[in-house]
Parts: structure tokens; sequence; C-alpha cells
């Protein structure tokens, strides 16, 4: 998002989270986004609270994956204009696309709202969709998601106007627990297929095969049946799954 819109719009900062501890290590790094300005020159701003006494300097901010709550002063003192990789108000919420995708939907978008102290409930100043394949993971969902969203905010930026977001039809995609990621194998094999999909290439789903604790990263339906292609035991590299068999004989 952050370089698309670099080369389409003069930013005038990066708004993100303070370096944080990250990885195994839990050594301090940069936010992604924080990377990404670095690399184009743009000023980065990292305070270590967002609230009323921040000086915007702005008429608008587009919002993409911030995380934090915004306070109500800052939000009345601008135009917040929030990125929403989901055909609100279907998926409200911190994990949409992956709820969308372990739900078995054929079609997803993005949603351009203002940002309002609701969660994910402003007003819509622009929404497109387009079919989720099904072989599409996470990590293909997300990143058409963010090519729409640029396209869609060149149209909106201008002259932004705005609809009342419905209420019926409301869905919430909760925050992604260690729980989500543990597979029922005894499920429907679509329904297994769906969640390996939604949680692929940045978290991973995790089940027992042959014996051996697994993260499953992709798979298929064949003759009916659950077909794991790619595979990672515990300690061990990403493999295809005909040499994982390999190894255990």
């Amino acid at each position: 998002m952050l370089e698309r819109l670099a080369d389409r719009h003069e930013l005038a900062y990066c708004l993100t989270r303070v370096d944080s501890p990250q990885g195994r290590g839990r050594r301090i790094a940069a936010s992604p986004a924080k990377a990404v300005a670095s690399r184009l020159g743009i000023r980065v701003r990292q305070p270590e609270r967002l609230d009323d006494s921040f000086e915007l300097g702005v008429d608008t901010i587009v919002v993409a994956a911030y995380g934090l709550l915004i306070p109500s002063g800052l939000l009345e003192r601008a135009l917040w204009l929030n990125v929403h990789p989901s055909l609100l108000p279907r998926w409200r919420g911190a994990a949409p696309v992956e709820r969308a995708i372990m739900a078995g939907d054929r079609e997803t978008g993005v949603t351009i709202h203002r940002t309002t102290p609701e969660l994910d409930a402003g007003p819509i100043a622009a929404q497109r969709a387009f079919p989720v394949a099904p072989d599409d993971d996470a990590g293909a969902v997300y990143g058409r998601c963010a090519e729409l969203a640029c396209d869609l905010l060149d149209e909106v930026l201008p002259a932004p106007a705005f609809v009342p977001q419905a209420e019926e039809g409301a869905t919430y995609a909760e925050k992604l627990t260690k729980a989500d990621r543990d597979l029922d194998l005894s499920l429907p094999p679509e329904e297994v297929l769906n969640r390996v999909r939604a949680l692929s290439p940045h978290i991973g789903a995790r089940a027992v095969l042959h014996g051996r604790r697994v993260t499953l990263w992709k798979a298929r339906i064949a003759g009916g049946e659950l077909e794991p292609l790619e595979v990672q035991p515990e300690g061990r590299r990403r493999m295809g799954y005909d040499e994982f068999l390999h190894g255990l004989r």
C-alpha cells in the first residue's frame, strides 16, 4: 500500500507503531511500514502514544492495518480514510481476509470508508468486489486488495463522498488465535482446506501427520480427500509432502 501510494501521491509522512521486539530473538525492529518509508525517503512518525496532543499537519490520512485506537479528537481534526479488505458490512474486524476464506466466501473486495469510533462501521466512499479463486490463499487475496485499494483511493481522494454503511448483514472477523491454527482433520476436506488457505503464507495451519507435528502450508482436494502438498515438520524447513514421506521411510 505505502509503495503504491508513494508512486501516485505526495505523502507528508508515514505514521506507524514504535519499534518493538520481534521474532524468536525478540530483537527490537522497525515495522514493515517504517522500513518501506525509510527506503523511499518518506518522513516517519512514531509517537509513543497517539493522543489529542499529536499534531496532524495534514487534511487527509489513509489508514491501512494500523491496529491501534485513534482518539475521537484526532478523528474530528482530519479526514481519516480506512482501507478495509472486505465488502463491508461483512467481516468487520481484525482478520477479514482470513475469516472470509475460512467461511468459503467466493467473493470479497475492498472498502474505503471514513474512520469512526465504531469498529469498521463508518460511511463508505468506495467499494469494489473481486472473485476468490478456489486456490487463492490469504497472501494472494491481500495482494489483490492492496492493488485495488490504491485504485479506489485515486478515485476517492480528489473529492470524497460518503453513503451510510448498512447494519444489515454485518459480520465480525475475530482476531486470529493459536486455536485457529489447529486443524481438525475429521472435518469435511473442503473446510480443512479453507483453513489451510486462510493461514498461508503468513501464519500456517498445524496438524499431526503420521505421528509428526507439522505446519501445513499448501494442500488440495483429490479424490474427495485432503492431499497435503507442502509441509514443515517442527524444527525443520518447508518441504514438499513427497519429501516428507520419504524422510519417514
